[in-house]
């Protein structure tokens, strides 16, 4: 066993130097044991305790290491990103809608739901927003969920009673304790302003709002939920990692096409995921062939049945038992 990985880490490092401990003790009590024969049946029984502490320690390490693979693959922190996309105010209306659903099941399970930065227009849409998501499961539960979602709805304003289609999109960017990406601080363009909205005059009177530019991948993230600029800036330092390192997984994806094979989607943000459909009360996922009904429940947040779909075919895809197709069929 390399137990000096386990003295690297952190989560181990005093179980490392507890199993140290008593090898050095198995040691000496075996060259007591080899000096004086009288000793040998103490030492056995002693060695054989030891033993079993040792095994104890190493299973215990061995669990740890695990859970922090598992949860470096799927972290219990993400960041959730919706914008509006065709359909003007409809699409900022539906964005809100997205953003409403998620929140309500967050607060079914229990998790925690923090606004990172909010975009609205006049009749109260989102543009864009983002928001911060933390609790059990919450990367594995919601990977899934990155794309173009889309309702078609008669909008309350439409006089002929014309079904309009409009778009929204989501991106899920998992928070992971590892990161695989410096940023070079030249690469950054860093901008303050005041935040809007809610927050005290502090808030709206000082420059504590925060946008960052990438400025090889000219990505851009804002923060503005902070009462103060350097946790906002640390804020949106945190999304910028996760967006890049989002964007090096997909480009990583896009080369190996075994690696897509084995995904319910592409996990690419342009690819139109899933309708909901007001009138026919119905919402399809157009990569497993899947609907259910209840959009107003939906909307408010019980999505459990969606996601344990799309976990068992996901299951299914990443045996071979099953393939995924992104093709939107037309009502």
């Amino acid at each position: 066993m390399d137990i000096d990985a386990y003295k690297k880490n952190k989560r181990t490092l005093f179980l490392a130097e507890e199993y140290d401990r008593l090898t050095h003790e198995e040691k000496h009590i075996f060259e007591m044991a080899q000096a004086d024969a009288g000793m040998k049946e103490l030492a056995e029984e002693e060695l054989a305790e030891l033993a079993r502490q040792k095994e104890v320690l190493k299973k215990q390490m061995e669990e740890i290491v695990a859970k922090e693979v598992e949860e470096e693959e799927f972290p219990n922190a993400l960041i959730l990103e919706i914008r509006a996309g065709a359909g003007g105010d409809e699409a900022s209306l539906f964005a809100r809608n997205l953003a409403d659903m998620y929140h309500g099941y967050c607060e079914r399970v229990g998790w925690k739901w923090t606004i990172i930065h909010e975009s609205t227009n006049a009749v109260g849409g989102y543009k864009e927003a983002a928001f911060q998501i933390e609790g059990k499961d919450v990367y594995k539960k919601l990977r899934f969920e990155t794309g173009v979602h889309r309702i078609q709805r008669v909008p309350a304003t439409e006089k002929m009673g014309r079904v309009h289609t409009s778009t929204a999109s989501v991106a899920i960017l998992p928070l992971r304790e590892k990161h695989t990406i410096v940023i070079n601080p030249v690469d950054l363009e860093v901008e303050f302003s005041r935040s809007g909205g809610a927050g005290g005059q502090n808030v709206n009177k000082v420059e504590t709002a925060v946008r960052l530019v990438h400025k090889p991948t000219g990505i851009d993230v804002r923060s503005t939920s902070e009462r103060s600029q350097g946790k906002n800036r640390e804020k949106a330092m945190t999304i910028l990692l996760a967006k890049l390192e989002a964007r090096q997984e997909e480009e990583a994806a896009k080369k190996l096409s075994s690696n897509r094979k084995s995904q319910i989607g592409t996990g690419d943000r342009s690819e139109k995921i899933r309708t909901y459909n007001i009138l026919q009360d119905r919402v399809t996922d157009h990569r497993i062939k899947q609907s259910w009904h209840n959009i107003e429940g939906i909307f408010l947040g019980d999505i459990e049945d969606i996601f344990d779909a799309l976990a068992v075919a996901q299951e299914a895809v990443a045996a071979g038992k099953a393939t995924f197709s992104s093709e939107v069929v037309e009502d």
